[in-house]
């Protein structure tokens, strides 16, 4: 609307004039968003579009590259049989991930008023009747038992006091400190039917922790270091007792499967970590001697 005045007979009228719907400026202003404002070119409808495409176009274009650059997406049929020919164990190992999902999933759970499902110990039935029937015999494979934990002691102190290869002690000394947490922190029940013994490590009767088994760890920290040294006679002596001594510790329910098998797997773990950590001394040493 547009107002205009007029002087008529010395005096002012006023007159209004209804502007067009198009002529609004409030209307043209809204729109037309390609006008100017006050000397300022603005393309709002235009703008908000173009960045809305080119915002698709940039997502699309990263989706493509991922999946252009992607490992998988370069595999042929050739590449899978290469696989399953010179890699059987992945393969085996991925069959074996699938059924114990299938076997997981399907497991009636032990209640807590039943002992401990241990398959090792059902494997070793007939020997714990055995040991059960004869303890003469199950006191005396317990001090052998014992000799063989002083035996792989006396070898990991010897390789650091005497050849001066710390190695294997500070492994032992990592393995020993973990599994007094582990153990501690996870006390579990003591096997029906244990047999115990005062000639068995620790001597006495005395309570130890059941995860995981210093027993078996350290026989395996003592082998590695044998094979490191080329002591392969020794080696192989210690592994054959380790075995021994993981039926008996089965057959006298001295430790559950669980126990042994995280042993030998604490042992090569220990093992390495002890190496990782002397050569993280080592290049501190060299970058200190390097500074001066």
């Amino acid at each position: 609307m547009q107002i205009k005045s007029r002087a008529m007979n010395g005096t002012h009228s006023l007159h209004l004039r209804h502007t067009p719907p198009s002529a609004n400026p409030c209307t043209t202003l809204n729109n037309n968003n390609n006008g100017n404002i006050n000397g300022h070119y603005v393309n709002g409808g235009d703008k908000m579009k173009k960045s809305s495409s080119n915002t698709n176009v940039v997502n699309t274009s990263r989706v493509e590259r991922f999946f252009r650059n992607a490992s998988f997406m370069k595999w042929r049929s050739g590449d899978l049989l290469y696989v399953v020919r010179y890699h059987p164990l992945p393969c085996l190992l991925t069959l074996c991930l699938f059924f114990f999902m299938g076997v997981e999933y399907t497991l009636r759970m032990i209640p807590f008023s039943s002992p401990p499902f241990d398959l090792g110990f059902i494997a070793t039935v007939p020997f714990h009747r055995f040991l059960a029937n004869s303890p003469a015999l199950n006191t005396v494979l317990a001090g052998l038992n014992t000799v063989f934990v002083f035996m792989q002691t006396s070898y990991i102190l010897w390789t650091w006091l005497v050849e001066g290869r710390p190695r294997a002690t500070i492994a032992t000394l990592f393995m020993f400190t973990f599994r007094g947490i582990l153990g501690y922190s996870t006390q579990l029940p003591l096997p029906q039917d244990f047999l115990a013994s005062g000639a068995d490590f620790p001597v006495g009767n005395v309570s130890f922790f059941l995860f995981y088994s210093g027993h078996v760890a350290a026989s395996v920290i003592a082998s590695l270091d044998m094979r490191r040294m080329h002591r392969w006679e020794s080696a192989w002596a210690f592994d054959m007792l380790n075995v021994l001594q993981f039926v008996r510790l089965l057959s006298t329910r001295g430790h559950y499967t669980i126990d042994l098998v995280v042993g030998v797997g604490a042992g090569i773990l220990f093992d390495t970590i002890a190496s990782n950590y002397l050569e993280s001394k080592k290049l501190k040493s060299h970058s200190v001697n390097a500074s001066k």
